[in-house]
């Protein structure tokens, strides 16, 4: 999609980065704090008003709510149903789906009508592509719901990595701060090429995505039979990709068990072969919002390793759990912030 791409990202950096400060400076120091719900707070902001821009506000409660309903639905439970039974967690779910998509209605009529569609991601998606035309009204309301949920579910998953990270390597993290140190006062003088300048920050992000990719498990469909090594995949097989064990090939990656951000700064490094990094998915079906995860991410760290050092609370045990079922997940992850000098 036109409006996630690289270049369409990288211009709108200036609207991204306040909202990550906003992140930084919000933290209560002084106490331990379970991170990801103001994570999921703040990208959530972020990536509603990247689609959606002054129309934001009025989404975001509608957008909270379908990530809920999501949760609820993928809560393991005692039985398996098949798809056609209405579960009380399925009919939640298609609540919100028409919820929001009866909040968004209006507004494509409004910027239809007026002419003003905007540059954000929905006008983008409102101008006729050269190849298929003016889009229908139904195809843009079943396509951003889902759009709306992946710019912040999956980024939080791998925010609480990251912050997690940052707090087991203060040597890391104050790399990363003396990188964000370049930053402009003002975040939204934040462009392009101050994100560029992040090179330590953004492999630092790339490594903890290598270790725990956010989405663990993918699938993919083999269109014809196929041979893959030795075996034959027949067509219309299911394929399962696992990123997390994938990335941990030593085949690929050099001690694949250690954190090494650096590995991300040598050009020679393996990470850059095509298909070896997997978290963002690759070839045609990879994530289109990778570039804008990536900002969004590597803007939240570097705002938070500025400001503060991070720490686990003390006890024998960390204190957070991991959750497999959907996505790997620091579940509970509580933090400790103290100002940086």
């Amino acid at each position: 999609m036109r409006g996630l791409r690289a270049q369409a990202v990288a211009a709108r950096i200036g609207e991204i980065a306040p909202r990550t400060a906003r992140f930084a400076d919000q933290w209560p120091t002084g106490q331990d704090v379970e991170i990801l719900p103001p994570v999921r707070h703040a990208l959530a902001e972020i990536g509603v008003s990247y689609l959606f821009s002054e129309d934001a506000p009025a989404l975001l409660p509608y957008a909270a709510q379908l990530f809920l309903a999501r949760e609820v639905l993928v809560r393991p439970s005692r039985w398996v149903w098949p798809r056609w039974i209405p579960t009380p967690a399925r009919r939640f779910r298609t609540r919100q789906q028409v919820a929001f998509t009866d909040a968004l209605r209006p507004i494509v009529r409004r910027r239809r009508s007026s002419g003003r569609l905007g540059d954000d991601m929905l006008g983008q998606m409102l101008r006729p592509s050269p190849h298929y035309g003016l889009l229908p009204e139904e195809a843009i309301l079943d396509t951003l719901p889902g759009i709306t949920v992946a710019t912040f579910e999956t980024p939080s998953r791998a925010a609480g990595w990251i912050l997690l990270h940052l707090a087991r390597h203060p040597r890391a993290a104050g790399r990363v701060a003396a990188e964000a140190a370049a930053l402009p006062a003002d975040p939204a003088a934040t462009t392009s090429t101050h994100l560029g300048g992040l090179q330590y920050t953004q492999a630092l992000v790339s490594e903890v995505l290598r270790l725990y990719p956010p989405s663990w498990l993918l699938t993919r469909q083999a269109p014809r039979q196929t041979q893959l090594a030795d075996y034959t995949i027949d067509a219309g097989s299911t394929v399962l990709v696992c990123p997390y064990t994938a990335h941990r090939d030593a085949r690929e990656y050099s001690e694949p068990d250690q954190f090494r951000p650096e590995r991300w700064l040598d050009d020679a490094g393996s990470p850059a072969k095509p298909g070896v990094f997997l978290s963002f998915g690759t070839g045609p079906h990879g994530c289109e919002g990778a570039a804008l995860a990536m900002a969004m991410l590597t803007l939240l760290t570097a705002q938070t390793a500025r400001c503060y050092h991070l720490s686990e609370p003390p006890g024998p045990e960390p204190s957070y759990q991991v959750t497999t079922l959907e996505g790997l997940a620091t579940v509970g992850l509580r933090l400790r912030a103290t100002l940086r000098d």
